[in-house]
C-alpha cells in the first residue's frame, strides 16, 4: 500500500527525472534465480569474484536491506512486474511441475497489468529473455502481457547444457549419479515457436540481451533479463569451471562457475550500453528473486538465517543494486528497507509515465529517497505463504508459522536472527501481529493449493509452503 507521502514523492520526482534527458530512459531489470545474499563479491563472498556486479554497485546504489515479496520464484516475479503484493491476485504459491501448471488456474491473472503493458503507450519496446514462470496456458505467454520479444522458456526451470554443449559438466545435488541431458528439460522458445540451441544457456540469454540493445538503441526500451542462473540443476562449462580449480567442494565450485557466467553476461550487457552511448540514459536494477536453497550444499545466504521458501532473512533479503548515472548516487550504501515492488513505481517515475488510475501500488518510488529525501520508503513490509508469515517494521522482524510458532528479532542487533526476543517484548509482538492481520485481511485467498518442503532452521523443522 503506497502511502500518501510516497505518492506525492512519485509525482514530484517524475517531471524532474524526465526533464534531465531528451529521451525517456531505458529500463533494465537483471534478475538472478535463487542467488544467496553471500554468494557474490560485493555482498561478501570470499571466493566467488563478481567484478561486473561489483562495478555496478560502485557506480550505483547498493541496498543492504533489499527484499523480495516472496521466498519462492513465481510469486516473487508477479510482485516485481506489477509493483503490487502477489496475494492481491491469489498468486501466493508456486505451481509445481509444468503438467500441474496447465491443470491448476496458474499464472498471473489476465486482469493484472504488468510493467511492459504500462510502458507500451509511452513508446517503449519490451523484451524478456530467460525464465518466464508466470503461466504456460494460452493467453499467458509474454506476448499476451505486453512484451514484444521473448527468448527463453515458460516453466520454472531448465537445463543449462545438453550433451552437445562444448565443455558441459554437471554436479549432483543429492549424491546420485546424473548424466548430461541429451536435450533440455523444456524446449527453448523464440517468440511463440520452439527452437533448438545447445549453447550454454546463461551465455545464450546474455547474447540475446546484447543484441536487443543494439537493435533498439534509437528508441526507449524495457529489458527484463530473467536468468535462471544460479538455480539448480548445477551445470556449467569448463570455460567457467577452470577459474575455480581451487574450490574443493564440487557443488560450490559449480555454483561459483555458474555465478561467473552470470557475471560475465551482466558485464556484456553493461559494455553494450556503454558502447552504444546509452549508459547515462539507462537505469539498471539487479536483484535475485529469492534467497538460495542451502539444502543443495552449493550456496550461502551468510550472514543471514534461513533459506529459500522460508521467511527468515535468508529467504527474502537478497542482493539488490540500482544504477542510473547522474540520477542515482554512485557508491551509496542505502540501509532503509526496500522491496522488489518498488521497481515498477520507480521506473514509471523515471520515465514520466502515469500508471492506470485504477492501480494502487504496494511499492514506492525510490528516487527521492536515494537522492537525499528524508524518511523511509516503507512503514512496514509483510509476507504470507500459507502458514508461514512475517512482518518487518523498523528494526523489528516477526516470523510465525501456524498458531504456535512465533519468533521476534531485532535486526539492527541480530542480522542472523539468532536470538528470539518475543518473550521479552510482548507489546511489540502484539503490534506486529495486529499489523500483519490487518494487511492480510485485505489480500485475496490463494488461487491454487501449495506444495511443501520441510526446512530445518536453528533446529526447527517446519513444512514451508512453496
Amino acid at each position: 500500500m503506497l502511502t500518501r507521502r510516497a505518492t506525492l514523492a512519485t509525482l514530484a520526482a517524475a517531471p524532474l527525472a524526465f526533464s534531465q534527458s531528451r529521451r525517456k530512459p531505458n529500463l533494465v531489470v537483471i534478475l538472478a534465480d535463487d542467488m544467496g545474499y553471500g554468494d557474490i563479491g560485493t555482498y561478501g563472498s570470499p571466493d566467488v569474484p563478481t567484478p561486473h556486479l561489483d562495478s555496478l554497485a560502485r557506480q550505483g546504489t547498493k541496498f543492504t536491506d533489499g527484499y523480495v515479496s516472496c521466498a519462492v520464484c513465481s510469486p516473487s516475479r508477479v510482485a516485481l512486474l506489477t509493483g503490487r503484493y502477489q496475494q492481491r491476485f491469489g498468486h501466493e504459491f508456486n505451481s509445481g511441475p509444468p503438467a500441474r501448471e496447465a491443470q491448476v488456474n496458474f499464472g498471473i491473472p489476465k486482469e493484472a497489468t504488468i510493467l511492459p503493458q504500462m510502458l507500451k503507450p509511452a513508446g517503449y519496446r519490451s523484451a524478456v529473455f530467460g525464465k518466464w514462470h508466470l503461466g504456460v496456458r494460452a493467453g499467458y505467454h509474454p506476448f499476451d502481457r505486453g512484451f514484444d520479444e521473448f527468448v527463453g522458456f515458460l516453466p520454472g526451470g531448465n537445463d543449462f547444457i545438453t550433451s552437445q554443449t562444448p565443455g558441459g559438466q554437471i554436479a549432483t545435488v543429492r549424491g546420485e549419479g546424473e548424466a548430461i541431458p541429451k536435450q533440455r528439460q523444456h524446449s527453448l522458445m523464440r517468440g511463440r515457436e520452439p527452437y533448438s540451441d545447445d549453447r550454454y544457456l546463461t551465455d545464450l540469454l546474455a547474447r540475446e540481451a546484447v543484441d536487443f540493445i543494439g537493435r533498439n538503441r534509437m528508441q526507449p526500451f524495457f529489458l527484463y533479463l530473467a536468468f535462471n542462473a544460479i538455480h539448480t540443476p548445477l551445470q556449467a562449462t569448463t570455460r567457467y569451471l577452470d577459474r575455480f580449480a581451487g574450490i574443493a567442494n564440487p557443488k560450490h565450485r559449480m555454483l561459483a562457475a555458474m555465478t561467473a557466467a552470470l557475471d560475465d553476461g551482466i558485464g556484456a550487457v553493461l559494455s553494450k550500453l556503454k558502447e552504444t552511448s546509452l549508459e547515462r540514459d539507462t537505469m539498471v536494477v539487479f536483484l535475485s528473486d529469492n534467497g538460495c536453497p542451502v539444502v543443495t550444499g552449493a550456496g550461502t545466504n551468510h550472514p543471514l538465517n534461513g533459506e529459500k521458501a522460508t521467511y527468515y532473512e535468508g529467504g527474502i533479503r537478497v542482493p539488490y543494486i540500482m544504477r542510473w548515472p547522474g540520477r542515482i548516487p554512485a557508491g551509496k550504501l542505502y540501509r532503509q528497507p526496500v522491496v522488489s515492488r518498488d521497481i515498477v513505481p520507480t521506473f514509471l517515475a523515471a520515465a514520466a509515465v502515469q500508471a492506470p488510475s485504477r492501480i494502487q501500488f504496494d511499492g514506492a518510488n525510490l528516487l527521492p529517497y536515494l537522492n537525499g529525501g528524508a524518511g523511509a520508503p516503507h512503514e512496514a513490509l509483510f509476507w504470507r505463504g500459507g502458514q508461514g508469515r512475517a512482518v518487518r517494521k523498523g528494526k523489528w522482524k516477526l516470523v510465525e508459522f501456524g498458531d504456535n510458532y512465533t519468533k521476534l528479532f531485532d535486526l539492527d542487533a541480530d542480522i542472523g536472527e539468532k536470538k528470539d526476543l518475543s518473550s521479552a517484548n510482548p507489546a511489540v509482538v502484539r503490534d506486529l501481529k495486529s499489523a500483519w492481520t490487518a494487511w492480510s485481511n485485505t489480500m485475496a485467498k490463494p488461487a491454487w493449493p501449495a506444495r511443501y518442503r520441510e526446512v530445518t532452521v536453528n533446529g526447527d523443522k517446519l513444512n514451508w509452503e512453496l
